[in-house]
């Protein structure tokens, strides 16, 4: 199984908001994921809650990229566009500092003309356990 498979399959709880791990690649990783009626908040525009899930399976994807178990230890959103029904939006990881034991890691997430919607940054914690995947995607 895949670092791309194990997350998509374990991680149910992004599946079913979904989210869709599109591109894993060792330090990066893309998500993605189309806005419907039932991400909306009482405002009529997506819900926080699903850019920070988007943001955080593509996170993991990247975290977990060096095959060994790292779990999320703190996260910053900063919310910069609403997204309306119909909008995809795309979540981008990338790797800044590949720490032994605390990675850092930054996610933009833009709709699907390239507007900037929301900025996250993250850490980790990688344990000394071996993910056991066969490869990345």
């Amino acid at each position: 199984m895949t670092l791309k498979d194990f997350l998509s399959q374990g991680d149910r709880f992004a599946a079913n908001t979904g989210c869709i791990l599109k591109e894993v690649r060792e330090g990066y990783a893309r998500a993605e994921l189309v806005v419907t009626p039932d991400h909306l908040n009482a405002g009529g525009v997506c819900q926080g809650g699903v850019y920070f899930t988007l943001a955080d399976i593509a996170l993991a994807a990247v975290m977990n990229s060096r095959e060994q178990l790292t779990f999320g230890i703190e996260n910053n959103i900063v919310f910069l566009k609403s997204a309306k029904v119909g909008d995809t939006l795309i979540a981008e990881a990338v790797e800044v500092f590949n720490h032994h034991k605390i990675p850092y890691v930054d996610v933009r997430i833009t709709n699907q003309n390239g507007d900037l919607c929301s900025v996250v940054t993250g850490l980790a914690y990688r344990k000394a356990a071996n993910l056991g995947i066969d490869g990345l995607e």
